[in-house]
């Protein structure tokens, strides 16, 4: 199984709007974003992430125009692991411009990830969590469920 190529598919995907990694979360899955940010912290399943980072971080952009990957600069792998090193942004709810530099290190099982460590710029993460308030959900959005290419990046 290309580890590399499942991942890297995933991410361009996500940057045309058409899904987002999240796809790839086993349910199982566990998630480390490392640092002192306001969602630093360790997660024990897919759907504690999603559910206590990526929804609320996602809901700080509009639905039709979410936060999305505008650069891939790097997808190195080696076996099942695989580390992206990416940008990203999106305009907010509140019309002020959110960008960061994010690395993920991802180890995957069956085509799916497995595990996640994260690190990124917590001085503009923290900005954006604390100065933008998450939009109400809309329609058929849930707070535990996550809409594809609606997610954040944590």
């Amino acid at each position: 199984m290309d580890h590399r190529r499942i991942v890297t598919e995933a991410f361009e995907a996500w940057a045309r709007g058409d899904g987002h990694v999240s796809r790839l979360f086993a349910e199982d899955m566990t998630w480390e974003i490392v640092g002192r940010s306001a969602a630093s912290g360790r997660y024990a399943s897919a759907s504690e992430f999603e559910a206590q980072v990526l929804e609320p971080f996602g809901r700080r952009f509009p639905p039709e125009a979410p936060f999305r990957p505008t650069r891939i600069r790097e997808v190195i792998a080696d076996g099942d692991t695989v580390a992206v090193l990416w940008d990203g942004a999106g305009t907010t709810v509140a019309g002020t411009r959110y960008e960061n530099t994010y690395a993920w290190i991802l180890r995957l099982r069956d085509g799916k990830i497995s595990s996640g460590l994260a690190f990124y710029d917590s001085i503009a993460f923290d900005e954006l969590w604390h100065a933008v308030s998450p939009r109400a959900p809309e329609g058929g959005e849930q707070d535990s469920s996550i809409e594809p290419g609606q997610q954040g990046a944590g």
